[in-house]
């Protein structure tokens, strides 16, 4: 694939996983698409067909099975540009000598914990897991924020103003409603405004999934959500992931992309460069041009 990073899109947001491996809480029957081993090598032909030169893996389990994972899928396909994984935030002092280690791995881009999926809203908030973020900053690693809930967003607000050092990504844009309630879609677009006034807080546009939207309503609130985000943000704080294999579960791999290029007609190619490119790029501090021979 060519790596030239002026021309290679980075998709930032992207799974493997393996259930032999480990246990993935959240997967089961009810997800049979993707209830399997997913590797990187099944999604690669759409990646090719869609510009993708490189990928930035994020973890799908608290464990560090997963993050071995990824890190193995890196060996072996030089389109790996960085690999999320997991620290046990709450776990301080394990986590310390955990994020160490990781910090050896070349291609070792930043820490994300699935808080979308504990039953405290506030997990995030505890001193103990604190003390962990606090870790990172210090550290300087990057921390993606997986939103889950009405209060998530505020949360991710208060996580950035006790750490302003510390980069947080917000996934998924923070999951802004798509349906008709004008009511939720104004209090996502205030806690949004809000999280965006951090000036070392990202956003990923991923995970905007339509569903049957003949009318198009959907995708008109989608587009006017990423254009909040862009004014909001600018472009070099947006990046593009198309959260392989979960999109599945709702449409074709690159949906999210046609989704993003139909919301900003006219977006010049710096800001195209940055939305799917530069973001990515300087944020997790990969880089395109270090040799497959030179990976881990």
């Amino acid at each position: 694939m060519n790596l030239d990073p002026i021309a290679t899109i980075i998709d930032a947001h992207l799974h493997v996983w393996d259930p032999s491996r480990g246990v993935y809480p959240w997967l089961g029957e009810h997800l049979a698409p993707v209830n399997r081993a997913m590797t990187l090598r099944e999604v690669m032909p759409e990646l090719t067909d869609r510009g993708v030169g490189a990928v930035v893996l994020v973890q799908s389990a608290d464990a560090g099975f997963d993050t071995d994972l990824m890190f193995e899928t890196a060996r072996s396909h030089p389109e790996v540009a960085g690999v999320v994984g997991w620290v046990p935030l709450d776990l301080p002092a394990e986590a310390a000598g955990r994020l160490a280690r990781l910090r050896d791995e070349p291609l070792f881009a930043g820490v994300r914990n699935l808080i979308h999926e504990r039953a405290d809203p506030d997990w995030i908030l505890r001193p103990d897991v604190d003390a962990g973020l606090g870790l990172l900053e210090q550290a300087e690693v990057p921390f993606d924020f997986v939103a889950g809930g009405p209060q998530a967003l505020a949360t991710a607000a208060e996580v950035a103003r006790r750490h302003p050092g510390l980069h947080l990504i917000l996934d998924h844009l923070g999951a802004p409603p798509l349906d008709a309630d004008s009511g939720q879609a104004q209090q996502w677009l205030h806690d949004l405004e809000v999280l965006a006034g951090h000036p070392r807080v990202y956003a990923k546009l991923s995970g905007l999934y339509l569903g049957p939207d003949p009318a198009g309503d959907r995708l008109r609130r989608a587009g006017s959500h990423i254009r909040a985000a862009l004014r909001l943000f600018g472009s070099d704080r947006l990046m593009y992931g198309g959260d392989w294999p979960i999109c599945l579960l709702h449409e074709p791999y690159g949906r999210t992309l046609d989704i993003v290029r139909h919301s900003l007609p006219d977006l010049d190619a710096t800001g195209w460069h940055d939305i799917l490119t530069a973001t990515a790029t300087r944020v997790y501090g990969i880089d395109l041009r270090r040799p497959a021979s030179a990976r881990p």
